[in-house]
């Protein structure tokens, strides 16, 4: 059984160069980590709506909460190599445009998005590769002093208002997008597996983005207000966002619904591990 499921999987058919063979691995290392990343803040954000954990996090805190775990050194080292990997495809995708997207402008437009995603991973990945070397400090990871603190320095620079403002514009554009992407995005159009798991594949993966992009909306609110009022105080990470959620009517039943749908996104992204088709370029 084993055997013929990997012998569907489309990356252990081809035989490219080793370069490519080596990027294209990297590539499907950084989806399975992304992958982990946001099962653990679903799951976290989840547990927390049903009081069995004391609060949502964001993804760093999500992460850190696996060092909890038994042989959690090799979890957490791992999921910061496969987010390297992740980032330097990303960067790949911009650049080169490994997706094929052209230089229509909603080709550009998302090809800037996959240049931004492969910083944010690229510095998360960094974090944890310094946390790796403290590991006391894996209980005391305060996501919202860190926010905090980054908006205090981005205010303190010459326009760093409009830098905050700027981003936090971002983060609801992401929000939006991801909302639309739900509904207009083919997500079985780059895996490559049988049509029986493409069909709910598609619908993880429509789950995952709506549930990301609407829980990204508060997130960008309140970066954009502190760039707005250059008040550092208002700002908030993914993990303050989760919160802000959950202090609504309702709120525990919307973070738990929220939690259990960036586990879906986070499905999808280790089905993309899995199963998506990867055309990484030959470096020249």
């Amino acid at each position: 059984m084993i055997s013929g499921l990997l012998g569907r999987l489309p990356w252990l058919k081809k035989t490219p160069s080793k370069p490519a063979v080596a990027l294209e691995w990297a590539a499907r290392a950084g989806y399975a980590s992304r992958g982990f990343v946001y099962l653990s803040i679903g799951g976290l954000a989840a547990s927390a709506a049903v009081e069995l954990a004391r609060t949502p996090a964001g993804a760093k805190g999500a992460i850190v909460a696996l060092a909890h775990w038994p042989l959690g050194f090799v979890w957490v080292t791992l999921i910061a190599v496969g987010l390297i990997g992740f980032a330097i495809w990303r960067g790949l995708q911009s650049v080169f445009d490994a997706d094929h997207q052209g230089k229509t402008a909603k080709g550009i437009a998302s090809r800037i998005g996959q240049a931004i995603s492969g910083i944010v991973y690229g510095a998360l990945a960094w974090s944890l590769l310094e946390l790796l070397d403290e590991l006391e400090d894996f209980g005391e990871a305060d996501e919202a002093q860190t926010a905090r603190e980054s908006a205090a320095d981005l205010l303190s620079l010459p326009f760093g208002q409009w830098v905050l403002l700027v981003v936090g514009l971002f983060v609801l554009g992401v929000g939006i997008g991801g909302v639309v992407q739900a509904f207009r995005t083919d997500f079985g159009k780059r895996l490559g597996c049988r049509a029986g798991v493409k069909r709910w594949a598609c619908w993880v993966g429509r789950i995952g983005y709506g549930m990301r992009g609407l829980a990204f909306l508060p997130l960008g609110f309140t970066l954009a207000r502190a760039g707005l009022d250059q008040r550092a105080a208002e700002a908030r990470n993914l993990g303050g966002a989760l919160q802000t959620l959950e202090a609504q009517p309702f709120g525990s039943a919307v973070l738990f619904v929220t939690g259990l749908g960036l586990a879906a996104f986070g499905l999808y992204a280790v089905l993309e591990a899995l199963w998506r088709r990867i055309d990484a370029p030959d470096p020249v």
